[in-house]
C-alpha cells in the first residue's frame, strides 16, 4: 500500500480534546486573539483544511462561513480562487498565501506571493493572517492525526 492509499475509518483514534485539555484551550486562546475579518478568517480556514484534507475542520468552517454569509457560489470555488471570479484580489493574495503556508515545505512561501498578500494588507493584518494560517494548520493536524469525526457526521 503507497502512503497516499487510506486506510481511515470513520472512528476517532484518540480523544484530544479530553486528553490535553489545557493545551486544547490554550490554542482556542490563540485563535481568540487572532484580529481578523470574519469573510477572511473562514476563508483561510476552509482552503487550509481542503489542501489538508481535514474533514472534520471542512464541516464546521463550511457551517460557519455559510452563518457569516458566504455563498455557495464562492464556497464551490474556493479551490480554484486563483481562477474565479468570485475572490477579489485581496481574498485572492490571503488565500494564495494560505496555500504556499499550509505547504511550506513544498513551496518555501515564494517571494511573489509574498509580496502580493503584503501589497493588499498591512503589517498587522498580515502578522494575523499569518497566525490564523498556522492556527488552522495545527488544528487540522490535529483533526485528521486523531480522526476527528465531524460533527454532521451521523452513522
Amino acid at each position: 500500500m503507497t502512503t497516499t492509499e487510506s486506510t481511515t475509518t470513520h472512528g476517532p483514534r484518540l480523544d484530544v480534546f479530553g486528553n490535553a485539555k489545557a493545551a486544547v484551550a490554550g490554542l482556542g486562546r490563540v485563535e481568540e486573539r487572532i484580529d481578523l475579518d470574519p469573510v477572511l478568517r473562514e476563508l483561510i480556514k476552509l482552503r487550509a483544511s481542503q489542501i489538508n484534507a481535514c474533514a472534520f475542520c471542512l464541516d464546521m468552517h463550511w457551517t460557519d462561513a455559510k452563518a457569516q454569509g458566504e455563498t455557495d457560489v464562492r464556497l464551490a470555488q474556493l479551490p480554484a480562487h486563483a481562477e474565479s471570479p468570485y475572490f477579489d484580489a485581496r481574498e485572492k493574495a490571503v488565500l494564495a498565501l494560505t496555500d504556499a503556508v499550509t505547504l511550506v515545505a513544498e513551496t518555501q512561501v515564494p517571494d511573489d506571493v509574498w509580496a502580493e498578500a503584503a501589497r493588499h494588507l498591512d503589517e498587522a493584518e498580515l502578522a494575523n493572517v499569518l497566525v490564523q494560517i498556522a492556527a488552522i494548520n495545527a488544528w487540522n493536524r490535529i483533526a485528521v492525526s486523531s480522526r476527528m469525526v465531524p460533527a454532521s457526521w451521523t452513522a
